[in-house]
């Protein structure tokens, strides 16, 4: 496939390009400082974009099968970055046609399982008080999403971790996973990229965890 990464300096958007390289697929990376980027590969494109105006990244969409993105607040000084980005990138989908589209939220941002144990439910309130302003921004970015003519998928994972890829998670489309608190970036971007091909997933939240 070809596919486009935003957020590709991030640690989300390096494990998809490089997750992605390796399955054989044709990326084009959109940077906004390419000295930053340092993921190499056959098949991969760099592209400097300003995220800020849409027409310009009009090219780096144009003709892709799906565009993923791991834009979002990096900490709480960022809140709002994840919608302002999102809305550009919407922007430049809609107007060269491409509908497949897969972002990272986060957990607090959907519906928690009913029989959630009351420990993982105190962690998720303390959590989101913590970072309310980030997850205002996300729920924003996710109500952009739902009103667009896009065909998206929002991947919400708990608390991240750098760990190595295991592959071995659990995914719950329109919910989360009972007593799910942890992730790794790269199965996060692992999820992420398997969503692309799965219709199960389209205009829908995932949650994903250990």
């Amino acid at each position: 496939m070809k596919l486009t990464v935003f957020g590709a300096t991030g640690g989300i958007g390096q494990e998809i390009v490089r997750q992605a390289l390796a399955a054989g697929h044709q990326v084009t990376a959109v940077v906004r400082d390419p000295a930053r980027f340092t993921v190499t590969g056959a098949g991969l494109e760099v592209f400097r974009g300003d995220l800020m105006d849409p027409g310009s990244l009009r090219p780096a969409v144009a003709g892709r099968d799906a565009v993923l993105s791991g834009l979002g607040a990096r900490k709480r000084a960022d809140a709002g970055i994840a919608t302002r980005l999102t809305r550009s990138v919407l922007e430049a989908m809609e107007t060269e046609g491409v509908r497949r589209l897969v972002v990272v939220s986060a957990a607090p941002v959907g519906p928690q399982p009913a029989d959630q144990p009351l420990r993982d439910r105190a962690v998720m309130k303390v959590v989101d008080a913590l970072l309310k302003g980030i997850y205002v921004d996300l729920t924003a970015m996710e109500a952009a999403l739902a009103a667009s003519a896009t065909d998206w998928t929002s991947v919400r994972p708990p608390r991240l971790q750098d760990k190595p890829l295991t592959g071995s998670y659990r995914t719950v489309v329109g919910g989360f996973p009972r007593s799910g608190r942890f992730i790794s970036r790269a199965d996060v971007a692992h999820a992420m990229l398997a969503a692309v091909e799965d219709p199960a997933t389209v205009k829908q939240g995932v949650g994903v965890a250990y």
